[in-house]
């Protein structure tokens, strides 16, 4: 079940609540004693840094997959470590994420270290809404050789009005490295079709799942697969929340590896068995076919999705009906043209009804865990938490590379 930690950090003391957490996470996730330090110095820092900054946030921490999938390779969970915060924000992102750096009389170590310790890492920060801040460390540093540190996916709208990409310590002359499984080159980037749609060369998935109250498990789930060309996206809502909804969606994370060569409305049918038996869950199904360049959503339940295209959102839209309980007897799948601006944003019912998407110059390139990360923050407030299970999983294409 989605087992996730969420460390309120008010005092001091959950601090050592989020390194706790965070090691825990990193044993579920098979991660070696010194990848376990790792994970458990982002959490320390990030948890020190609501406190110093902010007065206070959030930590959650999750094992997820990582934003990258490469065809016909196994890829390894990591472990996610986000904060978030509705502080002042970081004036100086780049001031910020160097070592030394501090504005309280500390060390100056927590961006940084994150930074250096992190296989990815991705940063928001408005001044006057607040900061988010995405960690990912899996099994291994990235690559084989000497570390070169990770790029830093800086949207700091508001600040500069912009998205950069900051190279990690120990990067020589300056260049960003391969970041989650790497970029392809311009070499390898395909070119534009007069028949339709371009090829997609690469695309990213990330997400935020918070469980109510508190809970340990999260009636919410995502997930998301490679089978060839196709790459599917999928978001579930377990029917009400707690151990029984998370064991519904759990349900449809598994089965969703088993028919990844599917159909959106055809793995939809798949886990209308798959989840008979549990209370049934919401199920919205993305799947981007990278050759065609051609996006296609079927989804059941209440569970929303939007896509941004040419700087608009339009909605997507699902049938009424649980799946596992009640499928309605067609399924319709809405189709789109993919492009290097476009964006999908999948959510659960946890979001209020009127939520509003985020903006800015940087968001098709932003992380897209830091994109749900800020989606979510928006959308609530300290005095107005969310009010269920709530996730938020985006897709996004990948960034070119650095001139």
């Amino acid at each position: 079940m989605p087992r996730v930690w969420d460390v309120p950090v008010r005092d001091s003391t959950r601090v050592r609540d989020a390194r706790v957490a965070a090691e825990d996470a990193a044993a579920l996730a098979g991660l070696d004693e010194r990848r376990t330090a790792a994970a458990a110095l982002v959490a320390t820092e990030l948890a020190t840094n609501l406190l110093k900054h902010a007065e206070g946030g959030q930590v959650l921490i999750d094992i997820v997959a990582p934003p990258v999938l490469r065809e016909g390779r196994d890829e390894s969970r990591v472990v996610q470590i986000a904060a978030i915060d509705h502080g002042p924000g970081i004036p100086d992102v780049p001031a910020a994420l160097r070592d030394g750096f501090s504005t309280t009389r500390s060390l100056g170590a927590g961006l940084g270290t994150c930074l250096r310790l992190a296989d990815d890492f991705g940063l928001h920060s408005t001044p006057g809404r607040g900061t988010v801040a995405v960690a990912r460390v899996g099994t291994t540093p990235r690559g084989d050789g000497p570390p070169a540190g990770p790029a830093v996916r800086v949207w700091a709208d508001g600040v500069s009005g912009s998205w950069s990409e900051t190279p990690g310590p120990g990067t020589p002359g300056g260049a960003v490295p391969g970041w989650s499984g790497g970029v392809p080159g311009p070499e390898a980037r395909p070119g534009p079709s007069d028949d339709g749609p371009a090829p997609v060369a690469a695309v990213r998935a990330g997400g935020v799942n918070i469980p109510y109250a508190g809970a340990e498990c999260s009636g919410d789930a995502w997930a998301w697969v490679r089978a060839g060309e196709r790459v599917t996206l999928m978001l579930a809502d377990g029917l009400g929340h707690g151990p029984e909804a998370a064991r519904a969606s759990s349900a449809a994370v598994v089965a969703l590896h088993r028919w990844a060569h599917l159909s959106p409305a055809e793995v939809l049918r798949q886990l209308h068995g798959a989840l008979k038996g549990t209370r049934g869950a919401a199920v919205a199904v993305a799947q981007l076919d990278l050759r065609a360049g051609r996006l296609r959503f079927a989804g059941i339940g209440n569970v929303g999705a939007r896509l941004r295209t040419d700087g608009t959102w339009r909605h997507l839209l699902s049938r009424p009906g649980i799946v596992g309980v009640h499928r309605p007897g067609t399924l319709r799948e809405e189709e789109a043209d993919w492009a290097d601006d476009r964006l999908l944003i999948l959510h659960t019912d946890g979001l209020p009804s009127r939520w509003t998407p985020p903006s800015g110059a940087g968001l098709p390139a932003a992380d897209p865990a830091v994109t749900a990360a800020v989606t979510i923050r928006d959308a609530s407030s300290p005095a107005r938490p969310v009010r269920d299970d709530t996730a938020v999983a985006v897709l996004t294409p990948t960034p070119p590379e650095r001139p």
